[in-house]
């Protein structure tokens, strides 16, 4: 019942968009997505932060609705690349067997240990955005810049923390102090997409400049897209957000007036 309502929605706003529009627009897009994780508010530990941008692909189709010369509304359904990574001495969870052997010896064990590895967060996203989009028209040229905006609805599709490579362990974070294990493996590709909220919300913006051939036109974009939701479940590992700059190259194909 709700997929049924949610379609005659979806089916009515396009019927409206394509009676008011002066013409209609339907084009691919792909290229580069650099996102990051930022640790939010209050929820600051070692583990959400310290991360650096990681790089994966952006990919979406869109149609896009003029009405006018000005003003043109597009929607979009985009796979985004989202996530961080970390490379060198970072904080990882006391596992349980160290924390038994400093309480064997009557010790408070830490919260966190300490290594030297690489470690990647994976996750991917298939998102919604509805982007007002404003442009002009060179006089008597071909080009049109234009720059757009607006929110986005994102279903996460799959998540992964890669790490690899072998260190020591140390019990402080400028490791100075190592501790009597021997270098350990840190070879894992774990799924956390069960620790993750499958929804994020934000806010997308793009600035372009596109190149008309007839009915056709090709086009060159930067801008980028940010998650105003924790993308955790819960506060274990702290609360992140993620967000992406994105640059890509794209085509449309223009029907109507």
């Amino acid at each position: 019942m709700k997929k049924s309502i949610l379609y005659l929605l979806v089916l009515g706003l396009l019927s409206y968009f394509n009676a008011s529009a002066q013409n209609i627009a339907i084009g691919v897009r792909g290229g580069i997505s650099i996102p990051n994780l930022t640790a939010g508010g209050s929820q600051q530990n070692p583990l959400n932060t310290g991360y650096s941008s990681r790089q994966g692909p952006d990919v979406g189709i869109f149609a896009e609705f003029k009405f006018s010369d000005l003003f043109s509304l597009q929607p979009m359904l985009e796979y985004s690349s989202q996530g961080g990574k970390k490379d060198g001495l970072q904080a990882f969870p006391t596992p349980s067997q160290i924390a038994e052997a400093y309480q064997a010896q009557n010790q408070t064990p830490p919260t966190y240990l300490y290594a030297n590895y690489k470690s990647e967060a994976k996750l991917n996203y298939l998102m919604l955005p509805v982007l007002a989009k404003f442009g002009y028209n060179f006089h008597q040229s071909h080009f049109r810049i234009y720059v757009d905006a607006g929110p986005f609805l994102g279903l996460l599709v799959s998540a992964h923390q890669v790490t690899s490579g072998s260190s020591q362990f140390y019990a402080d974070a400028s490791g100075q102090q190592p501790l009597p294990y021997g270098e350990q493996s840190f070879n894992s590709n774990n799924d956390i997409k069960s620790q993750l909220n499958k929804v994020n919300f934000g806010i997308e913006g793009n600035l372009g400049l596109a190149y008309k051939i007839k009915r056709s036109s090709i086009f060159i974009e930067g801008g980028g897209n940010y998650g105003f939701l924790n993308i955790q479940k819960g506060t274990a590992n702290g609360k992140n957000n993620t967000g992406a700059a994105t640059a890509d190259v794209g085509c449309a194909l223009a029907f109507g007036k």
